[in-house]
């Protein structure tokens, strides 16, 4: 078991012998828990440690590489900026931290690996939330019941989805990835890559074919009767989503529905009328089914594998433009 390994899991804490350095970001003094660079170092140690498979089981090697994707995530959300990565608190010190208005040996902690992984969903396409979830709850399990937590998973199957999310946050970085890993482990990342892709496009087609199967055994009577009845009771296949739109099915080429949640861009249209403002919000794909064949597709990749469009538009009213912002205490 590594070391010191629970004070990189929920909190964020600081270690007690950190060095608490300050350093500037877009003009602001900061103390080094917060610093990007800082974080940035650290995830690329534990990589390191993670990618040494010639003496570490999966189990270990999967632990230190769920550590080095939450540092990640801050490393990426504290580049933008450390607001983003520190805990809101009562008193407000963690926040003042972050901004450099208040200096020293102050205690702080930062966000949640669940809130960072929320973040990082909207602001850095196509980070998947889920995946990344998926990936620290396997750490949790490992670290905090009889669970093995990594082993449901094979490694040649863990490995290409791990991958998959921890390259968009090296990109979020503007980092390459030979950064991280270095020149000589390169080959490996880029097939566990590909492989990723392949898993993708795959899955896709599975699902897109399946629904035409469906689709054609159901209109022949062909459908046995159980799985007929399931079929004509599934009308609403939809995820309530907030905002939504018709998109041509790929399966079938009815319409279907494609959801969102994430406002990508907001356009804002005046007349010569002072109450009347249109509001026009640029909405992201997560989420499309189709009532006629029964298609459903979940997720950004797939999504955009299957040539739907990734960004829709919807309505938005004035109140998209001046909502206080959510500091999501959660």
């Amino acid at each position: 078991m590594p070391d010191n390994i629970h004070n990189h899991c929920e909190t964020g804490a600081s270690t007690p012998n950190q060095t608490r350095s300050t350093t500037s970001l877009n003009g602001y003094a900061m103390t080094s828990p917060y610093d990007h660079e800082a974080l940035w170092i650290k995830a690329k140690l534990f990589i390191n440690r993670a990618m040494d498979d010639d003496f570490r089981s999966f189990d270990e090697q999967a632990l230190w590489a769920a550590l080095a994707l939450e540092l990640l995530a801050k490393a990426a959300l504290a580049k933008v900026s450390p607001l983003l990565v520190a805990e809101p608190t009562e008193d407000g010190t963690n926040l003042l931290i972050a901004t450099g208005l208040v200096v020293g040996d102050a205690r702080f902690t930062s966000v949640k690996a669940k809130t960072l992984f929320i973040r990082c969903h909207k602001a850095f396409k196509p980070f998947d939330q889920a995946e990344a979830t998926k990936i620290i709850n396997g750490r949790n399990e490992y670290l905090h019941s009889s669970g093995s937590g990594f082993m449901a998973i094979p490694a040649h199957a863990w490995w290409p989805r791990y991958w998959a999310q921890a390259t968009t946050l090296i990109t979020a970085l503007d980092k390459d990835l030979s950064d991280f890993v270095g020149m000589d482990r390169m080959g490996v990342v880029q097939d566990y890559l590909e492989q990723d892709a392949k898993n993708v496009e795959q899955r896709t087609q599975a699902l897109i074919e399946r629904a035409k199967q469906r689709l054609q055994q159901y209109r022949d009577g062909n459908l046995p009767a159980r799985v007929a009845r399931e079929w004509q009771s599934d009308l609403d296949l939809t995820a309530s989503l907030g905002y939504d739109a018709d998109a041509k099915c790929p399966a079938c080429a009815a319409t279907g529905t494609l959801e969102g949640e994430d406002v990508l861009d907001t356009e804002v249209s005046y007349s010569d009328e002072p109450d009347d403002i249109q509001v026009t919000l640029t909405i992201g794909a997560e989420y499309f089914s189709c009532p006629t064949c029964h298609l459903v597709l979940m997720g950004y990749k797939l999504i955009k594998q299957a040539g739907l469009p990734e960004e829709f538009e919807a309505e938005g009213d004035v109140t998209d433009i001046y909502e206080e912002p959510d500091y999501g205490n959660d």
